[in-house]
């Protein structure tokens, strides 16, 4: 089953970033794109994870035909039950606590707090910590293990690893691809990381407003 879907989809600005691509991404699948800084790979995801309508085409997700075209409260619903998004920036909650911030996020999705994922990721001993009191990797890994534990069936990730070492990186992704395969999730992830991008089941450049398969 394809739980990413993409028809004609186009987008610009004040130039266009790409025109008329289309992409299917099944369950247990992983699909990495690279591309130069300003290509249009973080508008790509935005445009497929429920945060900006494109130009044009149509976003199908999980089973969903063309998510732009439904209600706000309908969009909501699929983002915050079906979605999970990684960004470059962490947008965790600085005036709390690390367990604070799970629990927040589990609240809002009604899972609870998976210390078995926080152990994988190395952070199960910080819950007392306050969020400035982390290191940038280790913001980068909670930020992750947040996302992991809504338990989506699609992740988006936008330069997931940037804050951290490359032995990190790869251990990170690592526990990121087993919950594709344990939860028969789907991941999109863009990355200027080649190794992290092979270690994924398909490659594409984004590349004069195209996107390629290598």
């Amino acid at each position: 089953m394809n739980l990413i879907e993409a028809r004609g989809l186009s987008h610009s600005f004040e130039h266009l970033l790409y025109n008329n691509i289309n992409l299917d991404i099944k369950e247990k699948e992983s699909v990495a794109v690279l591309g130069v800084s300003g290509s249009g790979k973080s508008s790509l995801i935005n445009n497929l994870s429920t945060l900006l309508k494109p130009k044009s085409g149509t976003v199908n997700l999980n089973g969903k035909d063309d998510i732009y075209n439904r209600s706000d409260n309908e969009i909501l619903a699929i983002r915050k039950n079906e979605v999970g998004i990684i960004f470059q920036s962490h947008y965790l909650f600085r005036g709390f606590s690390v367990l604070e911030n799970l629990k927040v996020a589990s609240i809002l999705t009604n899972q609870k707090i998976d210390m078995e994922l926080l152990e994988k990721f190395g952070i199960s001993g910080l819950l007392k910590q306050q969020i400035s009191e982390l290191s940038g990797g280790q913001q980068q890994r909670l930020s992750i293990a947040r996302v992991l534990q809504k338990r989506p069936k699609i992740i988006f990730a936008d330069e997931p690893t940037g804050n951290l070492d490359k032995n990190t990186s790869t251990k990170v992704m690592e526990v990121v691809f087993d919950y594709l395969a344990k939860y028969h999730a789907a991941m999109l992830i863009a990355t200027h990381d080649m190794e992290i991008a092979k270690m994924c089941n398909r490659i594409f450049y984004l590349k004069d407003c195209k996107l390629v398969e290598v």
